[in-house]
């Protein structure tokens, strides 16, 4: 008699490290692999439950004593942009938005270097080659697109350049934006914004009832922006809620502010899995 098992996704957790978002902290991630038939439903299922990709991993923050990132998703068919960013949508009306599949080119990666050095020189990213970023776009067991936005530009060989891009995952109830970028010369027209605003109008255009933002880090320079997207769903620990009043979370660092690890993998809910043989 030949007995059946599933396949189920291995979790693991990586060593210590500081914080990206706030000083003195140390994060921790929870991840898995994402690979082969199951990839789609896997990200699917686990983005829903707080989690995030990279290239081919799902992860989500397990930090000791801390659980301040929190993942964010605007409800799409609620939101109504606010005066300002009316005016976002306005100054970027000229713009081509034009969706690729996931592949690097050198006109990305130019642009990629120049943002970073613009905005978030010494960071984690900035000794990022060529090889490696084409790594983070192509690298995608998933559904995912490149939009690449475009303005009319007569001294180009084109006549148009390219200003900024998204690398956006499709998953079932909504896109989740996983990095953008954009030509730090252009700030008044606001291109990071832009994107998200042109991102939750392709998701209502689609019927999709989400737009995932990544993490919200309440107190966090770098992350704190999300708010301004409302209404903007948080995942906690009891599941998504409104964001409705951002000084009632206390992001202090407390010893049971997150369940020990094993609780967090056995709450995991996993999408159905083939049975091997």
């Amino acid at each position: 008699m030949r007995h059946s098992r599933s396949i189920l996704p291995q979790f693991y957790v990586t060593a210590p490290q500081p914080c990206p978002y706030l000083p003195g902290r140390m994060e921790r991630k929870l991840f898995t692999a994402l690979s082969g038939p199951t990839a789609q439903a896997l990200n699917d299922t686990l983005s829903r439950q707080g989690f995030r990709r990279s290239q081919t991993v799902l992860y989500r923050p397990s930090c000791p004593e801390c659980a301040a990132c929190m993942s964010a998703r605007v409800r799409v068919q609620d939101f109504r942009p606010s005066r300002s960013q009316r005016r976002i949508l306005k100054r970027n009306r000229d713009l081509v938005r034009i969706a690729n599949a996931p592949w690097a080119t050198e006109a990305q990666y130019a642009l990629f270097r120049r943002y970073l050095e613009a905005r978030h020189a010494g960071g984690g990213m900035t000794d990022m080659d060529l090889f490696e970023f084409a790594a983070m776009i192509e690298e995608t067991p998933v559904e995912t697109r490149v939009f690449e936005y475009h303005m009319a530009d007569p001294a180009a060989p084109e006549g148009h350049r390219l200003v900024a891009v998204a690398l956006t995952d499709m998953l079932a109830d909504g896109p989740s934006m996983v990095y953008s970028f954009f030509d730090p010369d252009l700030s008044r027209r606001s291109l990071g914004a832009y994107m998200i605003l042109d991102h939750v109008e392709l998701a209502r255009r689609h019927g999709q009832p989400y737009l995932y933002l990544g993490y919200w880090v309440p107190g966090s320079e770098k992350m704190g922006y999300k708010a301004a997207y409302r209404p903007l769903e948080i995942h906690t620990r009891e599941g998504w809620q409104d964001l409705e009043d951002e000084s009632a979370f206390d992001t202090t660092p407390h010893p049971l502010a997150t369940e020990p690890v094993a609780e967090q993998v056995a709450a995991i809910r996993l999408p159905e899995m083939p049975a091997r043989g």
